[in-house]
């Protein structure tokens, strides 16, 4: 069962290794790939969910997806991991250290949701108003979802600009469905 608490004490740890050593910015890098690759592949959970399979095996699927795509710290965290029996905390903990990368960069994560993808030019634009907005440098998402129509969506600290037009259509469809004729009757 996946744990907050665990996840922020182990990438706390890792933070604290990787700072003594220098590799921060190649663990985030690492931090992001584990990140990925958990939430890419529902196979992969299955396993390291599953405890009926081996330490051994975990430890061989670990070096086998990451020996030659990660530093020696972050590979050597992850089999630590495994050997602790967290697996199933893995994607938490990576997740968890970039959120702790990112507040010591003063780096903000935002998220822009538009119903095409778009050019660099407007990720470009909208990273810069959320930087002005918020006083930090900005690392930006993007997700294309057809569902909104058109417009755009931006996430940043618990803050939502919606500017979505399926969104729009929802809310002059519940201005319709209100009655305001008042019978004189």
């Amino acid at each position: 069962m996946e744990s907050y608490r665990i996840n922020t004490n182990y990438s706390k740890a890792l933070f604290v290794l990787a700072g003594e050593t220098g590799h921060r910015d190649e663990v985030a890098e690492d931090m992001r790939l584990v990140s990925r690759v958990c939430n890419e592949n529902r196979v992969l959970n299955a396993v390291f969910n599953n405890p009926t399979i081996l330490e051994a095996k975990k430890s061989a699927i670990i070096t086998e997806l990451f020996a030659d795509k990660v530093c020696k710290e972050s590979l050597t965290f992850l089999k630590f991991v495994v050997r602790k029996n967290r697996t199933v905390n893995l994607r938490g903990i990576a997740e968890a250290y970039l959120d702790l990368y990112r507040e010591s960069k003063n780096i903000i994560l935002s998220k822009l949701t538009t119903a095409f993808e778009v050019d660099e030019s407007v990720k470009q634009d909208v990273s810069q108003l959320v930087g002005k907005h918020t006083g930090k440098s900005v690392e930006l998402l993007t997700k294309v979802d057809k569902s909104i129509i058109g417009g755009l969506m931006v996430e940043f600290n618990n803050t939502m600009f919606d500017g979505r037009v399926s969104s729009r259509i929802a809310k002059l469809r519940r201005e319709f469905n209100k009655n305001y004729y008042e019978s004189k009757l």
